[in-house]
């Protein structure tokens, strides 16, 4: 797995970095299903020092963004992962 950025990506499009960080998504997820702390879930997953002062910011922006992925924006993504541009219709 590549390294965490500080902070996961922002916004409505889908990035390389979801794409190469997709499974530490996932594993995110299951990891706050089952009430993980999210000390465990980032020095497990993410590798990170949880002693660092913005290591919760990176434990959360990460989780958050894998929220978006399967939640807002999971047309977007499964538009882009398969390779085609969204169709994105407002209401």
């Amino acid at each position: 797995m590549d390294v965490v950025d500080p902070l996961a990506p922002t916004g409505n499009a889908v990035a390389d970095y979801d794409r190469r960080h997709l499974a530490l998504y996932a594993a995110l997820l299951e990891a706050d299903d089952a009430s993980a702390a999210w000390q465990d879930a980032a020095a497990s997953l993410m590798r990170i020092d949880v002693t660092r002062c913005d290591a919760e910011a990176c434990w959360r922006s990460h989780l958050e963004r894998a929220r978006w992925i399967i939640g807002d924006g999971l047309g977007i993504a499964i538009a882009a992962f398969n390779g085609r541009s969204p169709e994105i219709k407002v209401e």
